[in-house]
């Protein structure tokens, strides 16, 4: 089962890189684009809600928690450290860090504290499914 997950893991990781530097028409910007103030990007959203096609909603808000719902599944699946839930968001947290100044460095996307937030929600929802899913196969085999 582990090495399904690693493998998966590799593969998707590589698929998520694909779609934060080159996916969605991407393309680099002459300026350094960043948020640092949490919730002003979904604050800014909901103010002006029908400003935005729903597709932009979507991409925004549920993609970025449900593109990284996997990440909670699969990242303690393949480290049995990660099943703790500090160190499980220490070792998110230290790796969305990373894309998000990736994406500041390389002028494609921006780095977003509110990416981050939501990025860490799908993550953790992944997380709680993980350890819902264990608890029940666990009672159910009693």
């Amino acid at each position: 089962m582990r090495k399904k997950a690693v493998a998966i893991l590799i593969l998707y990781t590589g698929l998520l890189i694909y779609w934060m530097f080159f996916g969605f028409s991407r393309v680099q910007t002459e300026d350094y684009m960043y948020n640092l103030i949490p919730l002003s990007t979904l604050k800014l959203y909901i103010e002006n809600f029908s400003h935005f096609p729903l597709e932009t909603w979507l991409i925004n808000l549920a993609g970025n928690i449900g593109v990284f719902i996997p990440f909670g599944v699969l990242l303690p699946l393949c480290f049995q450290k990660l099943w703790v839930i500090r160190d499980f968001l220490k070792v998110f947290l230290v790796g969305i860090f990373i894309l998000e100044l990736c994406q500041l460095s390389f002028r494609v996307g921006s780095f977003d504290v509110d990416d981050i937030l939501l990025n860490t929600v799908g993550a953790l929802t992944g997380f709680l499914l993980l350890r819902i899913f264990y608890i029940i196969k666990m009672h159910i085999s009693k």
